[in-house]
């Protein structure tokens, strides 16, 4: 792997500039590739090259609230129309009518929604991860407290402001390195600490030594650094945000009509979480071209199986455009 060829620069969308990192001609198709959390245009440096290779020009940004892109003090910044809204005004930017999107992790339902609600500027979508799920039925917050009542679950220990903030920034490296690790596939998630309501969210984790094969200490130093120049208050922001989401989207389309692919890791925890909406996919995605686990893999799709993820990114881009 080379990041020599990568370039950076930030540009406005949006309201906001963010930073971009791309790859391949800017005459050749736009490939939007989405982050999640706690990442970074990082996350994608295995994919830049064969994709470029391939004839497309691929573009990453730090999604707002990341790395060297625009942080918005406002928690409600942080709902997925802004955000969505973010990735449509940079296809525009970047000079192009539509684009091809895909993502991981909360760059994943940011994906979906790009296509949803926007399919003039979307020609084909995919996520790694998470699968798509319609608008839920209530207020998704309400039915998550039900849900998880008397559990600790991390999405409801990021609500309250400056909590998972103070506990995360207190030693980064630490706290990316053990959460990492965690959602990787080398974890048997059986194995770990059982946590009750008003735990945190790393006691009882035992940093990895030696780090999973996937994870260099330079990519660790990288995604370090970053968060120690940005902090964590943006990225938590987008837990912050699920019923105003909810809200600002009522009416919103149940189905993906664009070719779309899906690819996870066998073991990650989310598809646990998601089997109902992962079985469901056919159906809520019309245009379903490619679906795919990856046997022995966690959470961190892209980044612990690189090969696998560029050839199911390549096989779906060929099926699109021929």
């Amino acid at each position: 792997m080379t990041l020599e060829e990568i370039s950076q620069r930030r540009v406005p969308t949006n309201g906001i500039e963010l930073n971009i990192a791309e790859q391949g001609a800017e005459n050749d198709k736009l490939v939007l590739l989405l982050h999640g959390f706690p990442e970074s245009w990082y996350s994608w440096r295995h994919q830049f090259a064969p994709l470029a290779a391939a004839g497309y020009h691929v573009v990453a940004p730090d999604m707002r609230g990341y790395g060297k892109s625009d942080k918005p003090a406002d928690i409600t910044a942080y709902n997925q129309v802004e955000v969505v809204n973010d990735a449509i005004g940079l296809i525009a930017t970047l000079g192009y009518d539509q684009a091809v999107v895909i993502g991981h992790d909360w760059g994943a339902p940011s994906a979906w929604s790009t296509a949803l609600h926007h399919p003039d500027k979307v020609r084909a979508v995919g996520a790694l991860s998470v699968p798509f799920t319609p608008r839920a039925p209530s207020p998704p917050m309400a039915m998550m407290r039900e849900m998880f009542k008397g559990q600790f679950f991390y999405q409801l220990y990021f609500q309250e402001p400056g909590v998972a903030e103070a506990e995360l920034e207190r030693d980064l490296r630490d706290a990316l390195g053990k959460f990492m690790a965690m959602g990787g596939g080398e974890t048997d998630l059986a194995s770990l600490p059982q946590k009750q309501e008003g735990d945190d969210l790393l006691t009882g984790l035992a940093f990895p030594d030696p780090l999973p094969k996937w994870l260099t200490q330079a990519d660790l130093e990288f995604y370090t650094n970053e968060f120690k120049a940005s902090g964590m208050r943006g990225p938590l922001n987008y837990y912050r945000n699920h019923d105003l989401t909810w809200e600002l989207t009522e009416g919103a389309p149940d189905n993906i009509h664009q070719p779309s692919m899906f690819v996870a890791g066998e073991k990650d925890g989310v598809i646990l979480m998601a089997a109902e909406a992962l079985q469901a996919l056919p159906e809520r995605c019309t245009d379903l071209r490619l679906n795919e686990l990856i046997p022995g893999i966690g959470h961190w799709t892209q980044q612990e199986a690189p090969d696998q993820v560029n050839d199911a990114m390549l096989r779906f881009l060929k099926d699109v455009d021929g």
